[in-house]
């Protein structure tokens, strides 16, 4: 099992899920100090599509992101609600890619 982030993060993109992943396994396509640079409220239009990603070969399982999530976008992978199940592929897949 590990924590998926489903589009529900698309146009926040907060990072206090990053901050609190106590293996660093939360990225997204845009680093981190450029994303952080960009005030909350205008992510939705400067990043459109982009949201944050688990590592599912680096995800411990402990759920200290879950919490720290304002759009509720984190869940087990287990517990995807049906219309985000196609977030759990998308989610791997940019794993994937990076490794290539």
């Amino acid at each position: 099992m590990t924590y998926v982030i489903t589009q529900k993060c698309i146009g926040t993109c907060d990072s206090a899920c990053v901050d609190v992943c106590p293996m660093d396994c939360i990225l997204g396509p845009v680093p981190l100090d450029e994303l952080r640079a960009i005030p909350a409220g205008e992510r939705a239009a400067r990043l459109p599509g982009i949201q944050m990603f688990i590592d599912p070969d680096e995800c411990i399982n402990c759920g200290a992101c879950v919490a720290e999530c304002p759009a509720d976008a984190i869940y087990l992978d287990t517990d995807v609600p049906a219309a985000y199940r196609s977030d759990i592929r998308r989610n791997a897949s940019f794993f994937l890619d990076r490794r290539r």
